[in-house]
C-alpha cells in the first residue's frame, strides 16, 4: 500500500484478512511462517501504524489489541483519490482509465453512478 513500509503492509494484510481486533502476539503469529520476527518489533511497527492513523487500539486487559482504522477498499479508494487529485487532467486521466476496465467493473461503475441519483455526487475536483 501507498506510504506504508514493507513490514507495516504486511501487518495490515493480517489485520485486514482477520475479522475482528487482534494482540501482537496474534499478529506475529500470522507473519511467523513467512518472516523470523520478534514480538517486539511487531509491537513497535502496530504502534508506529497507530499513530499514523492506520490501526485503531483498545486496551484488553494490560496489552491492545488492533483492528484497521478502514477497510482495504476505502484505503484503496483514497488513494485512488489523492492520484486523480494530483494528475493534472483529472479528465483525461479517468477516459484512459474507462477504456481500460473490464465489462464486469464497468457494470460495476455504472450501476454505483446510477444509484447515486442526480445531485449526489461531490463536486468534480481538480
Amino acid at each position: 500500500m501507498r506510504g506504508l513500509g514493507e513490514l507495516e503492509a504486511a501487518v495490515m494484510d493480517v489485520l485486514w484478512r482477520l475479522p475482528g481486533p487482534h494482540r501482537v502476539r496474534d499478529v506475529l503469529e500470522q507473519l511467523a511462517p513467512e518472516r523470523k520476527l520478534a514480538y517486539t518489533t511487531v509491537m513497535t511497527v502496530l504502534d508506529n501504524l497507530h499513530r499514523k492513523g492506520w490501526v485503531c487500539r483498545e486496551m484488553d486487559g494490560r496489552a491492545y489489541r488492533y483492528l484497521p482504522s478502514a477497510s482495504r477498499e476505502e484505503v484503496t479508494a483514497r488513494a485512488l483519490r489523492d492520484l486523480l487529485d494530483s494528475s493534472g487532467d483529472v479528465e483525461a486521466v479517468l477516459l484512459h482509465f474507462a477504456r481500460s476496465v473490464s465489462a464486469r467493473e464497468s457494470e460495476v461503475l455504472l450501476d454505483a453512478l446510477s444509484d447515486a441519483g442526480p445531485g449526489s455526487a461531490e463536486e468534480p475536483r481538480g
